[in-house]
């Protein structure tokens, strides 16, 4: 992605208790469930990097795992600190968009 982040991402924030929000440039809004985004972790050490399996066990991850620290990755993403104690996932604004939960994203990945 080679936009700068502020051409992409104008907020993260809290978006209620157990949901992270995005604010997008264009003035879309994404609101992402704190475990799911934990579950879908993208880094090595939970998805195969070769098949693309997942490779942690659901059951494992607190029902309140949350985030401790957020923190800027370059201008691409934000790595996540886990409550869990994991933190090397690096979840890039591209990831993040195209997982976005809405009606209005989803019903534009079914197409």
């Amino acid at each position: 992605m080679a936009e700068q982040i502020n051409e992409v991402v104008e907020k993260i924030f809290q978006a209620g208790e157990r949901a992270l929000g995005v604010r997008w440039k264009d003035g879309h809004e994404s609101s992402y469930e704190i475990r799911d985004l934990r579950l879908k972790c993208p880094c090595a050490t939970c998805v195969d990097e070769w098949t693309g399996e997942k490779r942690i066990n659901e059951k494992q991850i607190p029902a309140d795992v949350h985030p401790i620290q957020i923190e800027g990755v370059g201008r691409y993403g934000i790595r996540i600190r886990w409550s869990d104690s994991h933190a090397t996932g690096i979840y890039t604004f591209e990831w993040l968009r195209s997982h976005c939960p809405c009606g209005r994203c989803s019903r534009q990945l079914k197409n």
